[in-house]
């Protein structure tokens, strides 16, 4: 089959689509043929083998992944597919089921034409689709979605409560603004002016330009920072903050729990959460599609579409 596979970190050149071997199911397996994947911002950390900013999250993650090169060759953390094939003794799916998740703690990743899932799980999360959802639309959900879900949720978000959202035009960002509203907690969005009208759609009440406004010098407090890029000093963040509030970041350790996976189908099936793509680029323009991340511009999910290879 084919498959993107990097040897050694580095930048975007160092993925090329190599022929792999095809994986075959176990008894308590699923073969999913992924037709879409995606390029998140975590995705291209595991490519450099750094973690911007962080030496000892650098160091963390070598230690998972591989200390001198890659320890799984296939990258792609969010998919989603088909199920072509299943075990002797997998019970909740069957050929034809369309799925959608991560591929946390698999041998390889999601941009390769197959995968092998087993159906209980130790890491990663993964459930059939909602009706609503294309493939293209699912593949931008997992990363973003469940990242927003859990930082909100150990935090303790509250009905009416104030949260000011710092890079909320990203993937994380704008699952947190549609958590939060899904909370009933007012939004404040901190991105360009160019993506005020994307998160103001999204449940936005307030917006500020980071480029134009110095957000160190608000005058207004919030029960909640969240800083959705992993950019915003954590001193500057806590002072935003009103007497007990609490502030969270994507550069902190976060958990995949299937509750958190059911509750975003809750939300998509109830039309409280859509998913934002920015651009969609084939499986074999992955160079073009990781460069672009590289720029630290997205708005939402770059997807992969995997269809052109059958």
């Amino acid at each position: 089959m084919k498959a993107i596979v990097y040897t050694k970190y580095g930048g975007p050149g160092v993925l090329e689509m190599r022929d792999i071997e095809k994986p075959v199911p176990g008894s308590n397996e699923l073969l999913v043929k992924v037709e879409a994947s995606s390029v998140s911002s975590g995705v291209t950390w595991l490519r450099k083998g750094k973690y911007p900013g962080s030496l000892l999250f650098t160091v963390l993650l070598r230690l998972m992944y591989g200390i001198l090169k890659p320890r799984n060759p296939v990258l792609g953390v969010e998919f989603a597919g088909i199920v072509e094939q299943v075990g002797d003794n997998v019970t909740a799916f069957r050929p034809g089921d369309k799925v959608y998740g991560t591929t946390t703690g698999l041998k390889n990743g999601a941009y390769a034409e197959y995968i092998c899932i087993p159906e209980i799980r130790k890491q990663g999360v993964f459930s059939k689709l909602p009706e609503q959802l294309s493939m293209k639309e699912a593949a931008a959900i997992p990363v973003g979605g469940l990242t927003a879900i859990f930082l909100l949720n150990k935090v303790g978000i509250e009905t009416g409560q104030k949260i000011l959202i710092y890079g909320a035009s990203g993937s994380v960002g704008t699952s947190a603004i549609q958590v939060a509203k899904y909370a009933c907690a007012k939004v404040t969005a901190v991105c360009s002016k160019a993506n005020f009208s994307l998160v103001a759609a999204l449940g936005a009440e307030h917006t500020i330009d980071y480029r134009r406004e110095d957000i160190s010098l608000l005058k207004e407090r919030y029960d909640i920072v969240f800083d959705a890029v992993g950019k915003l000093p954590g001193s500057v963040g806590r002072r935003l903050l009103k007497k007990g509030g609490r502030f969270c970041t994507v550069r902190s350790m976060t958990e995949e729990k299937m509750e958190n996976l059911q509750f975003l189908n809750q939300m998509i099936e109830q039309g409280e959460f859509n998913p934002v793509i920015d651009r969609v680029y084939r499986l074999d323009q992955i160079v073009e599609a990781h460069q672009y991340v590289d720029l630290g511009h997205k708005r939402g999910n770059v997807v992969l579409q995997h269809g052109f290879l059958i």
